[in-house]
């Protein structure tokens, strides 16, 4: 059995050195402009949560996104014939069996390499791969692709690098231009995008998405707080804050806040900050931008890339494309 490598391309204490600079800049904002980035959600017990989303009646993305997939992957191992697959943000690497089978079906591929910030995720996902897929070299790649996108050495191509799940939406639009100019510098010749986006649709039906009636989306939203007490030395009762999710037409994202219940007073104490809430003020701590087709190919063309193959699912809810070099 070819063994897991793993490469760590982020500093030592990078996370902690990320959380203070985002805590200092999105809490450190004027009251009622308060932000935090929806990564730290994922702690141990976020990411147990955030499956547990998935499985939810009223979260249509995975379902939608893993039914094109079911359909159209062997599509996709056609067109692209990678030898390599890189998935961004792969976390437990579910769906990507599908094209990880259809891929080997085809006998094209050879390298699986996963990139995530989370080392833990991509070991268990790493090793569960390899006893599944024997041959397939795997590689675990711990990186923060939202900031700088790397992979270690060069990739034997054709390549697809996978981008699921809608993730793309929780930048913001500056921030999705940057990084996929940063994909299209990785990409060769021959090389491909396969990018997932949530669509736009009825906004009763995002917001009851991140707005379930088990409850289980406040409390992952919640737990941002429970991730600053105990990285942070906080002091906040998550249960001072209530989950919202509102949908901004203008924007056509869907913003989840944390509204304070009260008068809140805080503490941080390994950052030296101490914050105050009026009742009702709130904090943004996710975007997720929902787009249309033809937006989805403007951003690539930007970025110099080219909108080759689109695909939904049957109700129209989600989107799938495939993108190569301009």
């Amino acid at each position: 059995m070819t063994g897991l490598r793993i490469t760590r391309l982020l500093p030592e204490g990078f996370f902690a050195d990320a959380l203070r600079e985002d805590v200092r800049r999105g809490l450190g904002a004027p009251p009622g402009r308060r932000w935090l980035p929806p990564k730290w959600f994922y702690d141990a017990r976020g990411s147990e949560l955030f499956e547990e989303i998935t499985r939810l009646p009223e979260y249509y993305p995975t379902r939608a996104e893993r039914s094109i997939l079911r359909e159209r992957a062997g599509g996709i191992a056609e067109l692209t014939r990678a030898r390599t697959l890189v998935e961004l943000g792969s976390g437990s690497s579910e769906k990507t069996r599908l094209l990880l089978d259809a891929l080997r079906r085809l006998g094209t591929l050879e390298r699986y390499v996963a990139v995530d910030v989370s080392e833990s995720a991509l070991r268990g996902a790493g090793e569960a791969l390899l006893r599944e897929y024997p041959g397939l070299a795997v590689d675990a790649v711990v990186s923060d692709f939202t900031r700088r996108l790397r992979l270690p050495g060069a990739v034997a191509g054709p390549a697809l690098v996978a981008l699921l799940g809608g993730t793309i939406g929780n930048l913001l639009p500056a921030e999705r231009a940057v990084f996929l100019r940063e994909v299209r510098s990785l990409l060769r010749p021959g090389d491909a995008l396969l990018l997932g986006t949530d669509l736009v649709k009825d906004p009763a039906v995002l917001v009851a998405a991140y707005d379930d009636a088990a409850g289980v989306t406040a409390e992952f939203n919640r737990n941002v707080l429970a991730v600053l007490n105990r990285e942070l030395g906080g002091d906040f009762d998550p249960a001072d804050f209530a989950h919202v999710a509102v949908w901004d037409a203008e924007r056509e994202w869907i913003e989840m806040r944390l509204r304070a219940r009260r008068v809140v007073t805080a503490k941080l104490r390994q950052v030296d900050l101490e914050l105050g809430f009026a009742d009702g003020e709130e904090l943004r701590t996710e975007v997720s931008a929902k787009f249309r087709r033809e937006g989805v190919e403007a951003e690539l063309r930007a970025a110099g890339l080219r909108l080759g193959r689109w695909w939904t699912d049957a109700a129209g809810r989600f989107g799938l494309s495939l993108a190569t070099p301009a």
